[in-house]
């Protein structure tokens, strides 16, 4: 028998014939890609989190900085004498410099503490004293970060302790001086996102833009309660959809399995074994890390929706770079109508971006974009390598959930 080998990239072309591509890590202060929980101090756990593409490994004990540095990571600190402060009774203040000056000496010199554990879902009542202890944190290590995460928006006025979600939001930059706005939210729920999931996005780019803060999404990176099992499409569109809105951070909720209901499908599970949601959380990181160096540049001038608008979204017809967006599906008949959304940008040189993201989580789609200025060409910056290319080949499909990111010329 005679074979004959024929080199791949003769038939399809150079590109088919790429090794694996490895993007520069994004420094987590310019992009975050966080595990939202508990850091673990088992060294082999913590450089698992390094390759999945994480650059923060979540809330670590101070004493185990020197491991989340050494697997090339950074970390909030949770210290049980400044989290187990009451912010509606807080001791004198004599007290609070006592133990922040104690924290200071284990933690300011370490560069993997990029900050500091404050809080979870604070109601509003709540922000006046944690504004103060992150005031005298912030005096000892000022270039240390507070960390509160948020409520999503539509929790209950009860719990949220007030009923203006916009001032309950502002109070994270104006009481408590965090330079970034975090928040959660999970609507992924019998094979849909929820409107819920786009309405708050849209909430926190507009305070975002006002108040001149980048925000951070915390997302569902597992099955729960009744949330849908964690796939390739919903991380693409959770992360895509952040993306688009011009979200700096994104939290994944949760990276290890808490072993209590019915979590499962976590990156790793109950016993210390990595799913398949580990290499699905890689694939996308992997895309962030690709991409950031070009978003972080970029300031969102708008973001909207077809043919679906969530509350408080705009529609596609308010675009300001796109006519139309046509999307089908090849193969299917009759072809499922196509459901996306674009998000608009201007780099420094006031250069137009757009990202386009394919919402729904089952089909794939085939897409063409027609531009309000119709002698203008689109560059796409690749999800794999970070480099601008000429937009064309097979470059106008769109994976479930999946966005891409085009520079208009």
């Amino acid at each position: 028998m005679i074979r004959y080998t024929i080199s791949v990239a003769i038939i399809f072309g150079a590109a088919w014939a790429q090794p694996g591509h490895h993007p520069r890590r994004a420094d987590p202060k310019e992009f975050a890609v966080m595990a939202w929980g508990t850091s673990p101090a088992d060294a082999d756990q913590l450089r698992g989190m390094s390759e999945a593409g994480l650059n923060i490994s979540g809330f670590c004990a101070a004493a185990d900085l020197e491991r989340v540095r050494a697997a090339g990571l950074s970390c909030f600190v949770s210290d049980p004498r400044i989290e187990g402060l009451d912010p509606l009774h807080l001791p004198p203040d004599d007290q609070i410099r006592a133990a922040v000056a104690d924290l200071k000496e284990r933690i300011a010199e370490n560069p993997a503490a990029l900050g500091f554990y404050l809080r979870d879902e604070p109601d509003a009542p709540a922000m006046a004293g944690l504004g103060k202890l992150a005031a005298v944190l912030r005096e000892a290590m000022p270039g240390k970060w507070p960390y509160v995460n948020l409520f999503p928006y539509r929790v209950s006025p009860k719990t949220l302790g007030t009923t203006d979600y916009d001032s309950y939001v502002r109070m994270l930059v104006k009481t408590i001086g965090q330079p970034f706005l975090s928040y959660d939210n999970y609507s992924l729920v019998n094979g849909e996102m929820l409107d819920y999931f786009y309405t708050n996005l849209e909430i926190i780019r507009r305070l975002g833009l006002e108040t001149h803060t980048p925000f951070w999404n915390c997302i569902l990176a597992n099955a729960h309660f009744n949330y849908m099992e964690p796939s390739d499409a919903t991380f693409n569109l959770q992360v895509y959809s952040t993306l688009a809105y011009g979200g700096r951070g994104i939290q994944y909720f949760t990276y290890f399995a808490p072993d209590i209901g019915n979590y499962r499908l976590a990156a790793i599970d109950q016993f210390g074994n990595r799913t398949s949601t580990w290499d699905m959380l890689r694939r996308v990181n992997n895309q962030i890390h690709a991409l950031s160096a070009a978003l972080v540049r970029l300031h969102s001038t708008g973001v909207y929706h077809y043919p679906d608008v969530p509350e408080q979204a705009q529609p596609l017809s308010a675009s300001k770079l796109v006519e139309t967006v046509e999307m089908t599906q090849r193969y299917v008949r009759p072809p499922t109508a196509g459901r996306f959304l674009v998000g608009e940008f201007e780099d420094p040189a006031s250069r137009p971006y757009l990202l386009l993201v394919n919402k729904d989580l089952k089909n794939s789609f085939q897409f063409k974009i027609r531009l309000k200025q119709e002698n203008r060409k689109l560059i796409r910056i690749s999800p794999y390598s970070g480099q601008e290319e000429p937009f064309g080949r097979e470059m106008d499909w769109l994976a479930p959930g999946a966005g891409i990111l085009l520079r208009v010329e």
